[in-house]
């Protein structure tokens, strides 16, 4: 058995008793609105219950799907497919994705039933690596996901920030995008979405009804439009011409590379397991909200990708062009032929933009408060803070305003390196991805009898599922660390995977001078059953 202390400096209560977690959780439980389930879990799981369990079924879908925000990004990343691979490239490889990342989340949902937890991953991996990499092995994966999210959350910032340049430079023809708008803008938006996660949060239920409502209409009302009003490319020519638009001297490779446009917009299949306990019974909510989001935004982020794609007209590349900075906003202007109505349908996307990044400070400051709380990082006392009011990790949610602010400078040098930078965040994701989703596998092949018992279960699919998402993971990790076109100079080239190693390696050393001795992994805490 573990010994019992509080911090009273940070106010974490480090509980490591199995009886203690216990009795406190007969309260804590209760009182934030769980159920017996999620009582067993958590005392299981050797975790005291600190948030309060708000989502149901309908408010974990929501934010799952606005998070995602497949069909606005489907829009969003248009460059990147019409670069590489040309319309049909952009279709056939949106359904490869589709295909790939279905079976990721799958995998992923089954672990959450297993294990309803804050951490994802990394607590994940915990349990199921082998034991003598279980530490080691978990504490890297825990640095993988924050890395991968705390990048995203840049991402994600930049991406609300340039639809609104693009409002503006929609409507005043004379606006020139600089640098420092887009600093100011990533800034505005990070401060927008810390107010919402603190001093608006009790109203968050409310509004997550709203904003799904927006979402589903907002898609109904740009395929209606782009099929009504734009014009519309041979359909021959959108489902069979493959492109190659970068100079990469192959059209199969440049198809290949344009996978990464689809992968920005569907990544992100463990958003909602770091909202684990703050949702009420989990482990069966939970899984099932994760394949009800992505059979939605799977199926029309499809919809909205043959749409675009067959709304370009005869000359892309005035398209790619364009003067508004999103070439998605050109077509758009091109269809209604007004100013007015595409301002509409571009501040529809901003909106819903901004409320995706909203929830993703929600959940980057949940999987930093996890592996904080499990003494994974430096200053892990003071990310773990949970003050008493909100039930909220409010100083890991500072600490996420103050890491994307920090990101958000870089573009004032270079927005290239930016976006290599933030590039990290698929890296990171990628490859917590495939080390946890390994390690069930391997669990699968060597000891099926160990699984833990899921309320919701692959069955006798789960080998090949999680053989399906292997495959397509290692795949997209190769194009990953592609530069963005062929014979790229020393500033465009993708220094992201020098990027990743050396924050691996700050970890590691991080590791052996420090973490080795506070982190045990959350295996450490576990109950046997």
């Amino acid at each position: 058995m573990l010994d019992m202390k509080e911090n009273s400096s940070s106010g974490v209560l480090e509980l490591q008793t199995y009886e203690n977690v216990e009795a406190a959780n007969d309260t804590a439980v209760c009182e934030k609105h769980g159920t017996q389930y999620d009582k067993k879990d958590m005392n299981r799981m050797g975790k005291l219950q600190q948030l309060s369990r708000n989502f149901q079924f309908f408010q974990i879908f929501s934010i799952a799907a606005i998070l995602g925000s497949t069909w606005e990004f489907a829009l969003v990343i248009i460059g990147i497919s019409l670069s590489n691979g040309g319309p049909a490239g952009g279709i056939w490889m949106f359904l490869v994705v589709c295909f790939g990342m279905l079976s990721v989340t799958l995998s992923m949902a089954e672990m959450a039933s297993m294990m309803p937890i804050s951490g994802g991953q990394y607590h994940w991996v915990s349990e199921l690596a082998p034991k003598r990499h279980q530490k080691l092995l978990s504490y890297l994966v825990g640095w993988m996901c924050a890395i991968g999210w705390q990048c995203a959350m840049g991402t994600t910032a930049l991406a609300a920030t340039q639809q609104l340049q693009g409002l503006i430079a929609l409507n005043v023809p004379n606006y020139i995008i600089r640098p420092w708008h887009s600093t100011l803008f990533c800034i505005a938006v990070m401060v927008f979405a810390i107010i919402w996660n603190t001093l608006v949060t009790k109203k968050l239920p409310l509004v997550e009804g709203i904003v799904i409502v927006l979402y589903v209409v907002g898609f109904l009302s740009f395929v209606v439009v782009l099929w009504v009003m734009a014009p519309h490319t041979n359909t021959k020519d959108v489902w069979t011409k493959f492109e190659d638009n970068s100079g990469w001297g192959n059209v199969g490779l440049s198809t290949l590379v344009g996978l990464l446009g689809p992968v920005v917009t569907l990544i992100g299949s463990d958003s909602s397991c770091h909202l684990s306990e703050e949702t009420v019974d989990a482990a069966w909510v939970l899984p099932r909200a994760m394949v009800a989001t992505a059979t939605l935004n799977y199926t029309i982020g499809f919809i909205m990708a043959v749409t675009v794609m067959s709304s370009l007209g005869d000359d892309v590349s005035a398209i790619l062009a364009t003067t508004y900075g999103q070439p998605w906003i050109q077509i758009m202007f091109n269809a209604t032929g007004s100013r007015a109505a595409t301002s509409v349908m571009v501040t529809v996307v901003c909106v819903l933009l901004l409320f995706c990044s909203s929830y993703g400070i929600m959940t980057v400051s949940r999987q930093l408060f996890a592996l904080a709380r499990d003494k994974g990082l430096p200053f892990s006392d003071w990310l773990a803070y949970i003050h008493p009011s909100y039930y909220l990790p409010v100083n890991a949610l500072l600490a996420t305003f103050f890491i994307t602010t920090l990101l958000s400078l870089i573009i004032l040098g270079s927005s290239i390196a930016f976006n290599v930078i933030t590039s990290l965040g698929q890296l990171g994701l990628v490859f917590s991805y495939l080390i946890a989703i390994s390690c069930v596998m391997a669990k699968r092949l060597q000891a099926p009898q160990d699984l833990l018992q899921a309320r919701f279960s692959l069955g006798q699919a789960g080998m090949f599922i999680n053989a399906v998402a292997l495959c397509f993971l290692a795949l997209v990790s190769v194009f990953l660390f592609f530069p963005a076109a062929p014979n790229p100079t020393a500033e465009s080239m993708n220094w992201s995977c020098v990027m990743f190693s050396g924050l691996l390696t700050f970890a590691l050393v991080w590791y052996w001078l420090a973490a080795r001795h506070r982190y045990l992994g959350p295996v450490a805490y576990v109950k046997e059953v």
